[in-house]
């Protein structure tokens, strides 16, 4: 995979442009990812129709068997959507949680919603700059300015939720047997008490990783208060290993934790320079699937790209994850060639090529 090399002023233009618009113990390693042998894992696609992304949700949820087989023996769990800064046009809309929150609910679960977010202005972002941080005084006031900006402090309101700041509080360190790079993980201890973590992402391409689906969304589950805000530590580490200093970030944290549901809210998407300075695409689809790496590939042929485009994947196959290949897979609902698009690839860098220039230099002050 070919890496681009960019200049300084162009990347803290091309980083900054959404964000400052907006004003971004031991766990049981999850299983859902090690699907049963001869089990083909189930992903279903729902086009959203009239911009009822509610009724979207259900049926997706529906075409896996319904709430209550999907949540079988978990009684506590963690939405994590991504809000990656405080711009509503790069996260996880509101609609798709409140919808999988109160189906939950009305199961008998107890919910909660948690996030890590990576930045927003006037606390790690000055001027076209981004910063790293671990004062929990900046991080904590910066993910509740998120939760407030983008309606998520309401929403857990009125549904009797709570919101949870995975940045900072009591943690937990997680050990990951055979960890590509990381040997043990420290995470909130909330992380620890859930028994089913539910990731929902927006669907997007990513200039370090391709795309950015339910199992890159776990890197908000690195606390900015050990692994600094942007993830600024955790990338180094990850590029010793390999470029996009992201990949195996993402596979050791899905290892880490109780990932069994990816509800990918497809309602719009963003092409080409995602995360966050990308083109939004109004896509109409919600995609969901209990076997994370199975949903997330379904979702990237949606966005027309190939299992072996992205390095997350490989890296999943190589820790043993399955499936290897689309076809096994059981898709339900509606197909990836009557619902896809090709998406606008993004300019793939090198952690190496930017970490001196995004992210680089530890605030003084907020």
């Amino acid at each position: 995979m070919k890496h681009k090399k960019i200049t300084r002023r162009k990347f803290l233009k091309q980083s900054t442009k959404a964000v400052i618009g907006a004003a971004a113990s031991s766990f049981m390693l999850s299983g859902s990812v090690f699907s049963p042998k001869g089990k083909r894992p189930v992903v279903s696609l729902v086009k959203i129709k009239n911009d009822n992304i509610g009724a979207a949700v259900e049926e997706a949820i529906d075409l896996l068997g319904g709430i209550s087989e999907v949540t079988k023996g978990k009684e506590r769990i963690m939405l994590k959507p991504n809000l990656v800064a405080p711009a509503s046009e790069v996260t996880t809309k509101p609609e798709v949680i409140k919808t999988l929150a109160q189906m939950m609910k009305k199961a008998g679960k107890e919910v909660s919603v948690g996030e890590g977010s990576a930045t927003a202005p006037s606390f790690n972002v000055q001027g076209d700059e981004v910063f790293r941080t671990k004062k929990r005084d900046i991080l904590d006031k910066m993910q509740q300015f998120v939760f407030d900006n983008l309606g998520y402090s309401e929403l857990a309101q009125s549904l009797g939720i709570s919101l949870v700041n995975l940045h900072s509080g009591e943690m937990a360190e997680v050990e990951v047997p055979s960890a590509f790079c990381f040997d043990k993980i420290t995470l909130h201890r909330s992380l620890q008490d859930i028994d089913l973590l539910c990731s929902v992402p927006m669907m997007k391409t990513h200039v370090f990783a391709q795309v950015t689906l339910g199992m890159k969304n776990l890197i908000g589950l690195y606390p900015g208060t050990v692994y600094q805000s942007v993830r600024g530590l955790m990338h180094d580490l990850a590029s010793e290993v390999e470029p996009s200093g992201t990949a195996v970030a993402i596979v050791d944290m899905v290892r880490a934790n109780k990932l069994g549901l990816v509800v990918v809210d497809g309602s719009m998407a963003m092409e080409g320079e995602g995360p966050t300075n990308g083109t939004l695409v109004k896509m109409d689809l919600i995609i969901a699937g209990t076997n994370p790496l199975a949903t997330d590939m379904v979702a990237a042929n949606c966005m027309s790209f190939k299992p072996s485009d992205v390095p997350t994947f490989i890296w999943a196959n190589k820790a043993g994850m399955k499936p290897t290949c689309l076809d096994d897979i059981e898709l339900r609902g509606e197909r990836p060639k009557n619902v896809g698009r090709k998406f606008v690839r993004p300019t793939i860098y090198a952690w190496k090529d930017i970490r001196n220039i995004w992210g680089a230099k530890v605030i003084k002050t907020c």
